[in-house]
């Protein structure tokens, strides 16, 4: 198996392309990355900006390049022993015109070759139904949309197809009979009469049509389709008179707008087909399709079905066994029915193939260790990573900051299950409606259960649902683990105080969750029970994505350093006893996990946290600032029935955001503006509080954005600026010291090193599709070449000039190319070396996190501090005896006394014992190698 030194995230899409990727394979591979890790790069919905919406996997995406292209990067990549991550999507497809398979589904109902491939309720074992498969694509109401011609019919060599903008969907065969038999009367007199061979072989179609044999296969009903719509289309183009008489049907099923009744042809050809086109927001409230989270346009795909998995990965499967993936990562493995399933197999399939999976971790919670992968992509990581710069013993008073600004006494524990039931309520009530039925169904066939209302059934599952601890079970027919089992019991004690007149529902769901079978359940009835309990499992993931990272983050604000994937923003920070006790725990099981800093699901760029949990260090100064801007920018609020907009909590979020995200340069200024304008936008409709994507709220939206333009005026009276400025470069200086250290120990700690595009340099990106942004790749291949240049000949001359000019982030850069060239040349000991956290003692013990990694006689020290703002003032560096006082780290007893700082590369000595000012003379972090 091969385990990547390091990995380097790419977003490929139609402006950055394969060959793009070819230009900067020498540079990745100077700068220290071993292998590309490519989000997906299958064909996916015309101008994706992110891969993610693929309409085909069985194709590379042609808006990426050629095949020749996508070898070229291969062949490349090899040149530099660089291997190939690969970001894949089992779970889902796009709903839209581009799908074939989806389109076949379509246009040929339940007979469908590819009605198997997607989950919907045509092929639910129990309690389906064969209502039409929602279209909700519409942008407006369906009689709006199509009394204002929007929806409209169109004729093309494919056949006839009802178009709404970009989307394009088949009529069945059936339906051309109605489309055909209008003004047949007037076709036949402009030919010249009835016995016209052209009116006689549109005769001869439409009898076809009318009379397709009920017991025609799939493949011979295609077939067919085939033949009349190639006949149709022969009499199209062959002659005028038909060519008019289609034309002119066309145009009389689009009706006119303004005439009502003029689009009653057309609706009931609508009516016919084996889909129903609808506003998208009746999704929210009526879905018999499962779709990815709440999104219409990506509809869920049954991989657990052998012929859908085989088909689906088979492109995967041959680059894998061509060698040309050296590598998989698994995108939301808990969407998938069975994700232990899914892993045996794509394992079977892939062999020793390096993989990982897209799984959040709450605190605490372990990944299955049946499961056949190196471990998760990062996110628990970057958690707990991020932590550790957060001051704990702060909470009390940024809890009391928070509710003095805001109000706000509402802790994130309760946040989380309000806006889960929110998310139920609004988003995925379609959802919960089919479980409550399912349910229902299951309890009606026991005397126990006769009296349950579906009404309090859905009640009691909603509580249970929005008080699910973490994003999923994994109880399967094989049974339930003792973990699954304890949360299960859990949720269903704290749901009981909520829902008190429905013990008796809670307990039956209870029952059902633990699959606790009662002896006279028929085989049929326990697959009941199972396909309950699995389709339970695939909504807790989705509602805790909703409900808590697109909701609750956005809502609760006392520190948004911490509101991140995974994150519990009601934890404030963790200790570094903590954080060695993650990295050992990773370390025994999960050792090639990734470590990431910053992923294209991020809400704020890595850089930006390391700024904001600097804030954590200064709680008194923080609130001081905090209510002279407002005090300042009061005026800039506009007022609504007595309600000031933006209200507090959202000011509070824009103050933070705002210190986070500005740019060093001036000249940057202004694109900066923009950008956080978008963001608070983007914020306020994901809190769900004034505005939201289903009920946009103008005149909220337009009061922020018009906030956010008059606070960040550019002009030099700005008072806001000239207040806020020098607080923030305050902030910023400390802030690149925790980046260093945030940047050495994800190299460093067991796991894969992983960077997201860019993130070499300085990271102030905000929540997607900010972090989408291009990536200036020359400027970065320039300063890499000059950094190791220079390093060839005096390094401490080198590193006092990236002090001077730390603004442009070569710093954060040449301690990366250090870092992992020292990862590189020590490689057993990163991937395979024990973990030993080291005791620090001395007067700033607590500012300091150092640990060893061994194997053999091979040994690595990292030493990495924080808490910077009380060993420095701005200006100072963090460096020398004068700062670190009698600060020492304790050496494992069979470690050298003689050791090379990595990053430095200047000698140091250690017999026993490393004092901190020694070793850190040069530079702010250490890597000892010995």
């Amino acid at each position: 198996m091969r385990i990547p030194t390091a990995t380097y995230r790419i977003q490929f899409n139609s402006a950055f392309r394969f060959e793009a990727a070819r230009a900067i394979t020498s540079y990745l591979a100077e700068l220290g990355v071993s292998d590309l890790y490519a989000s997906p790069i299958f064909k996916a919905r015309a101008g994706s900006p992110h891969g993610y919406d693929v309409v085909d996997p069985t194709q590379l995406n042609p808006e990426l390049g050629t095949q020749e292209d996508f070898e070229a990067l291969v062949e490349d990549l090899k040149k530099y022993d660089m291997g190939w991550l690969q970001d894949i999507v089992p779970n889902h497809m796009a709903y839209d015109s581009q799908n074939r398979y989806l389109m076949d589904v379509l246009e040929y109902g339940p007979d469908s070759t590819f009605v198997e491939y997607f989950d919907i309720a045509w092929n639910s074992p129990f309690a389906g139904s064969r209502e039409p498969i929602l279209a909700a694509m519409l942008g407006n109401f369906y009689g709006d949309c199509l009394e204002n011609g929007e929806i409209q019919l169109s004729y093309d060599e494919n056949g006839l197809s009802v178009n709404y903008y970009s989307l394009k969907l088949p009529l069945k065969l059936e339906s051309y009979a109605k489309f055909l038999n209008q003004n047949l009367g007037k076709l036949a007199k402009s030919l010249g009469g009835r016995r016209h061979p052209t009116f006689v072989r549109l005769l001869g179609i439409l009898y076809m049509v009318k009379n397709i044999p009920e017991e025609l296969t799939i493949h011979q009903r295609r077939d067919q389709s085939d033949f009349v719509k190639g006949l149709l289309w022969e009499l199209y183009t062959d002659n005028s008179e038909v060519k008019s008489f289609i034309d002119e049907n066309l145009q009389l099923f689009n009706g006119e707008p303004g005439k009502p009744e003029s689009f009653n042809l057309l609706e009931s050809l609508l009516s016919e087909q084996f889909y129903r086109l609808c506003y998208w927001k009746v999704g929210a409230e009526e879905m018999n399709y499962r779709r990815f989270f709440t999104v219409n346009e990506l509809i869920s795909v049954r991989v657990e079905e052998f012929k859908v998995f085989n088909h689906t990965h088979s492109l995967i499967f041959r680059l894998v066994s061509e060698g040309k993936f050296t590598g998989l990562r698994i995108d939301h493995i808990d969407g998938l029915y069975d994700p232990t399933q899914y892993l045996e197999r794509l394992k079977e399939k892939t062999g020793d193939t390096y993989i990982t999976v897209e799984k959040i971790l709450q605190f605490g919670e372990d990944l299955p260790n049946h499961w056949q992968v190196q471990g998760t992509s990062g996110y628990d990581y970057l958690d707990y990573i991020n932590s550790i710069f957060c001051q704990t013993e702060n909470e009390d008073k940024f809890t009391q900051i928070y509710s003095d600004f805001t109000g706000s006494k509402t802790p994130f524990e309760q946040i989380v299950p309000d806006k889960k039931h929110l998310i139920i309520d609004r988003n995925l009530a379609g959802d919960i409606d089919n479980l409550a039925f399912l349910l229902k169904a299951i309890a009606g066939k026991y005397r126990y259960g006769n009296d349950f209302t579906i009404n309090g059934l859905k009640r009691a599952l909603a509580e249970v649902l929005s008080r699910f601890p973490v994003y999923r079970t994994y109880i399967t027919e094989a049974g339930i683990s003792e973990v699954d089992r304890a949360y299960i019991q859990e949720v269903i004690e704290a749901a009981k105080p909520y829902t008190p007149y429905l013990n008796n529902e809670l307990n039956f769901i209870e029952k059902l969750l633990l699959l606790e079978y009662d002896d006279y359940l028929t085989q049929a009835e326990k697959e009941q029970w199972l396909y309950f309990v699995m389709r339970v499992q695939q909504y807790t993931g989705p509602l805790m994505a909703k409900g808590v990272e697109d909701t609750a983050l956005y809502v609760y604000n006392r520190f948004i350093s911490l509101n991140e994937v995974g994150g519990e923003p009601g934890h404030f920070g963790i200790s570094v006893s903590d954080f060695h006790e993650f990295n050992q725990k990773r370390q025994t099981a999960w050792l090639h996990a990734m470590s990431a800093t910053s992923t294209h699901d991020t809400k704020r760029g890595e850089d930006i946290r390391a700024r904001l949990n600097v804030l954590s260090e200064i709680p008194e100064e923080w609130q001081k600032q905090v209510r002279v801007w407002n005090d300042i920018n009061r005026a800039h609020k506009k007022t609504f029935k007595r309600s000031a907009m933006p209200d507090r909590n959202d000011e509070y979020l824009f103050y933070q955001t705002l210190v986070g995200a500005f740019p060093f340069f001036e000249h940057e200024r202004a694109d900066c503006v923009g950008r956080v304008k978008e963001y608070v936008l983007k914020a306020i409709r994901e809190a769900k509080v004034h505005t939201a994507w289903l009920r946009q709220n103008s005149t909220y939206e337009d009061a922020f954005t018009d906030f956010v333009t008059s606070v960040l005026d550019l002009s030099p009276d700005n008072p806001f600026l000239k207040e806020f400025v020098p607080f923030q470069q305050r902030v910023a200086f400390y802030g690149i010291f925790n980046s260093l250290s945030q940047t050495l120990l994800k190299i460093a700690s067991p796991g894969v090193p992983d960077f997201y595009q860019g993130t070499e340099l300085w990271d102030f990106s905000l929540v997607d599709p900010d972090n989408r942004r291009p990536v200036d790749f020359e400027t970065r291949h320039s300063y890499l070449q000059g950094i190791k240049e220079q390093a060839k000949t005096d390094i401490i001359k080198l590193i006092d000039e990236l002090f001077a000019t730390k603004e442009d982030a070569r710093i954060k850069m040449f301690l990366t190319v250090q870092a992992l060239k020292a990862r590189t040349e020590y490689l057993e000991v990163f991937q395979q070396g024990s973990y030993l956290p080291l005791e620090v003692s001395g007067k700033f013990k607590e500012h300091v996190v150092a640990f060893a990694r061994s194997n053999g006689n091979k040994f690595a020290v990292t030493i990495a501090p924080r808490f910077f703002t009380k060993l420095i003032q701005p200006g100072e560096y963090p460096l020398g005896k004068e700062v670190w006082d009698d600060t020492s780290i304790e050496l494992p007893s069979d470690a050298p006394s003689s050791w090379k700082d990595a990053i430095t590369e200047q000698k140091v000595q250690g017999d026993g014992k490393l004092l901190i000012g020694e070793v850190l003379k040069h530079f702010p972090v250490a890597l000892l190698v010995g």
